[in-house]
């Protein structure tokens, strides 16, 4: 026994590939955007599990919550600050 969700369509498989290769983002990775210029920045997920970052995420979740202006997760601290602490996580 089944439902049917008629308002909910799959995407077709050159439209998923047209929205993978205008993002660029390279498996394994994650696109974020920071500082006042909303600068991309592409960090390994791995950076998702160290304690550094995840304060990062818990000042995102009480800016932005789940609505993020550039449509991607936007991290709300200034570039130098951000580099500091990905650059330290790099080195672990």
């Amino acid at each position: 026994m089944g439902f049917r969700l008629p308002s909910l369509r799959k995407a077709s498989l050159p439209a998923i590939q047209a929205s993978s290769k205008s993002v660029d983002v390279p498996k394994g990775y994650l696109a974020v955007y920071v500082g006042d210029k909303m600068k991309r920045f592409m960090i390994p997920v791995s950076h998702l599990n160290q304690p550094a970052f995840q304060e990062l995420l818990s000042q995102t979740e009480e800016e932005f919550g789940y609505e993020h202006p550039m449509g991607g997760l936007t991290i709300p601290c200034r570039e130098d600050a951000f580099l500091d602490i990905t650059s330290r996580l790099m080195r672990c």
